[in-house]
């Protein structure tokens, strides 16, 4: 018995010719910024090691997110989830929003960054700045059920970067951060690290340098700092351990209530846990050491090279370590670099600022 052909299905999707105008105009906006710094951190006490900073503040909107936000946004329009009219949510502690808000302007379209209302005034007037809308919720565990209505509501479109952040990412190179640490390593005394040390909020960035470093079959090991409420240094210890309710952590833009979906463990060789009061007085101790205002996650990626190197020193090794500047710490002038903020939180910063001045200059343990 023979059968009729199937009819032709037809289906509506975005404008084809506006989806390559946004890649286009994306594209083009990378190709007018450089590269970011790799700077070397002077440390005299510890000549066989040298550590270096990924500077990732000098970004289009000051932090290691742009690189994120450009992806989910490539990533967004090629699947044909973003139109002309859609209208882009986030769920974001500040970073992540503010690159997206920029690039959401760039393509003409509305944004709305779901934000804790605790994130830092400076970050909020960023998103604002960019020509974002904050919306703000008191409790941080409710983000993304709260993202997830908003664009239902408006019909609009849910990057969810905590989903999307390990996959939208070319990690095996188109200028990924990894890529670049490794180009711009190559004319270094030791050009292949001994350790990568970063953060994880989405867990996208410790997935693109984890693969990567596989990729290329080097030695490199991946060290995740993690803020002390975070789940994913418990996850690392038992992977039963999935959720720990709330994180608590004062550190913007690392450390998660919960294992996020673009959390690779197997990625990491390594983890240390660094306290808000340590990540914090590594931030300003570094921020004065190289003349430029580091971040609080920059503070806990620095604690974390400091305890790495104390070690090697202490086997008489030699090489390098790169870790990242995420953003700048004008964005924490009213929290981590504000000395009333401080005595308010009941955070014993100065004994771990003094603690890691003494590492940075005469190569003290920090403990």
């Amino acid at each position: 018995m023979s059968h009729a052909p199937s009819p032709t299905i037809h289906l509506e999707g975005h404008d084809r010719t506006w989806v390559a105008q946004a890649v286009h105009t994306i594209e083009a906006d990378f190709n007018r910024s450089a590269d970011t710094h790799l700077l070397r951190v002077p440390l005299p006490a510890a000549p066989g090691v040298s550590l270096y900073l990924k500077d990732e503040s000098t970004h289009p909107t000051g932090s290691l997110k742009h690189r994120l936000a450009r992806s989910l946004f490539l990533f967004a329009l090629c699947n044909g989830w973003i139109g002309p009219e859609t209208t882009i949510v986030e769920s974001s502690s500040g970073s992540t929003a503010v690159s997206e808000a920029y690039l959401a302007r760039l393509l003409g379209l509305r944004f709305v960054a779901v934000v804790p209302k605790h994130t830092s005034p400076e970050k909020l007037d960023a998103i604002r700045f960019q020509g974002g809308t904050c919306h703000l919720i008191d409790d941080a565990s409710q983000a993304h059920v709260e993202s997830i209505r908003l664009a239902s509501e408006c019909g609009g479109h849910y990057m969810d970067q905590f989903t999307y952040a390990e996959r939208a990412t070319d990690w095996r190179g188109n200028n990924s951060i990894a890529e670049s640490i490794f180009r711009q390593m190559k004319l270094e005394p030791a050009p292949e690290p001994r350790w990568i040390v970063c953060g994880a909020g989405t867990g996208g960035t410790s997935a693109t340098i984890g693969r990567y470093v596989r990729y290329r079959g080097g030695a490199t090991r991946l060290c995740l700092a993690d803020p002390e409420g975070s789940a994913f240094h418990r996850h690392l210890a038992d992977r039963t351990v999935l959720c720990v309710g709330r994180c608590g952590s004062v550190i913007e833009g690392i450390g998660r209530p919960r294992v996020e979906a673009s959390f690779e463990p197997a990625l990491i060789d390594r983890c240390e846990v660094i306290d808000d009061a340590r990540s914090i007085g590594a931030a300003r101790a570094l921020s004065r050491w190289i003349g430029r205002p580091c971040g609080g996650s920059t503070g806990t990626n620095a604690w974390a090279c400091a305890r790495l190197i104390g070690e090697m020193a202490t086997a008489g090794e030699t090489g390098s370590i790169v870790t990242l500047l995420c953003d700048s710490g004008e964005r924490y002038r009213g929290t981590y670099f504000n000395d009333v903020w401080i005595a308010d939180s009941g955070l014993d910063v100065a004994r771990h600022e003094e603690a890691f001045t003494a590492f940075l200059q005469q190569g003290a343990s920090v403990d």
